[in-house]
């Protein structure tokens, strides 16, 4: 999951060499925490928050193939 949050994110910022994506296991699921540049936050999130919630399905999508629970967090 790591991978392909990662290759989403890079692909809508200006700054890729700034973004971090971290992965953690929890008790609810599979934690995947992108940090990216302050410059690059409205990209990620959206107008109203529609690609970050875009972003959420399509992850959301990939880990029912793998029945796992992820939880995408944008900081």
């Amino acid at each position: 999951m790591k991978e392909l949050v990662e290759l989403i994110i890079t692909s809508l910022v200006d700054n890729p060499e700034e973004v971090i994506v971290t992965e953690t296991e929890t008790e609810k699921g599979l934690l995947v925490e992108v940090k990216v540049a302050e410059s690059d936050m409205g990209k990620v999130i959206g107008k109203q928050g529609r690609i970050a919630k875009a972003i959420r399905s399509v992850v959301k999508a990939a880990a029912t193939k793998e029945n796992k629970k992820v939880i995408v967090e944008i900081q």
